[in-house]
């Protein structure tokens, strides 16, 4: 039902005029809120993007940190392993029976380790 059908027709552009007025009024005065809420939010908004911007450089320094760690690390292990089997040639080199007997044992250890299973 339209609101020219709900108004009577005698003085009905009275009352017409008067709700259309109305309507105007609670139009505005929402709008007015509606902007007054969005000015008073945005600084709010603006602080915690800022705050999550801050957060995610955080983030970010922590794990370039970790990774130039974690680099570190690894060339260094790297430079051990190599050192170790430098070192295992330079024994098998030098003591070629001791070698040897050291597979063996280590051989025959393995197996009876796995065939008890």
């Amino acid at each position: 039902m339209e609101i020219k059908e709900a108004l009577p027709s005698s003085g009905g552009h009275e009352v017409r005029r008067t709700l259309v007025q109305g309507v105007q009024h609670a139009t505005v005065g929402a709008h007015e809120t509606i902007k007054t809420v969005s000015d008073a939010a945005r600084p709010a908004v603006d602080q915690i993007a800022s705050s999550a911007d801050a957060v995610v450089d955080r983030v970010v320094g922590v794990a370039a940190h970790v990774a130039e760690s974690l680099d570190v690390r690894g060339e260094q292990l790297m430079g051990v392993e190599k050192k170790l089997a430098e070192s295992a040639r330079g024994y098998l080199r030098d003591h070629p029976l001791a070698s040897l007997g050291i597979a063996v044992a280590a051989g025959y250890a393995l197996s009876r380790l796995l065939s008890s299973r």
